[in-house]
Order: structure tokens, then C-alpha cells, then sequence
């Protein structure tokens, strides 16, 4: 596994899976992504926070944990297989997961996890085939 890290981040390449995949983590906040070798490539240490939060953040969303007293905390699992995409993270969880339906909502709600509808939409329908 290749690795680069900065203040609040770490972005891995791992040459097993041909998987990149990044993390954020601060105060308040954990957050995992899966994203491109043009992502990867553009990360590097001494960045900004804002300039790490725009290109990370166009990877697609696997996980994220709040814990910001701005309310209670809680835990987004986008993609279940999160573990497998990063197991080199050490993962925050506040112990409180949204659960699926919640989470699927949200996906198609908000724009900024657009990239995770197809692969929410391909899991709900596997659920939905199970309960039948």
C-alpha cells in the first residue's frame, strides 16, 4: 500500500485492489472515501484544509461519523463494504448508524451523494428482494 498524509488526511493506494481510497478526520468529524488515481495524484502534504476538503471530496462517500455538538452524534454508513475499501483507517464511530432507509433517503436527497445513488439503489433493491 502506498500512502500520503497531511494535516487532517491520508489517501491510500493499494496495489492489490487497484483501489484508491482517502480519509478526513478532526474534531468532530470522520469521514472515508473511495476516489480516482487524478484525486490520489493531486493530494500532497502542506495543502490547505479547504483545498484537501474540495478534492477528497469529490471521491464518492463510504462513511461518516459526526460528533460536533451541534446535536446528538450520529453514523452514515454509505457503502457497507467501507472496511474492505480502507482497512488501514482507524474508524471513529459514535456508536449511533442511521439506518438504511434513512440513509437512502439521503442519498437521493442531497446532490453531494450523488455518487453513491447507484450503488445505494443496487443495495436497497437486494433488500427489498430478501423481504419478499
Amino acid at each position: 500500500m502506498q500512502f500520503k498524509e497531511g494535516d487532517g488526511w491520508k489517501a491510500c493506494y493499494d496495489e492489490t485492489t487497484g483501489t484508491y481510497t482517502a480519509e478526513r478526520k478532526g474534531c468532530g468529524y470522520h469521514d472515508l472515501y473511495e476516489i480516482t488515481e487524478e484525486i490520489f495524484d493531486q493530494l500532497e502534504n502542506g495543502m490547505s484544509d479547504m483545498d484537501t476538503y474540495k478534492v477528497i471530496n469529490r471521491g464518492r462517500h463510504l462513511y461518516m461519523d459526526v460528533n460536533d455538538r451541534c446535536g446528538p452524534p450520529y453514523t452514515i454508513v454509505f457503502d457497507d463494504d467501507y472496511q474492505k475499501l480502507c482497512p488501514w483507517a482507524n474508524i471513529t464511530s459514535s456508536g449511533r448508524i442511521w439506518p438504511d432507509e434513512l440513509t437512502d433517503m439521503a442519498v437521493e436527497l442531497f446532490a453531494s451523494e450523488e455518487n453513491n445513488r447507484e450503488q445505494r439503489r443496487r443495495k436497497k433493491e437486494e433488500r427489498e428482494k430478501k423481504a419478499r
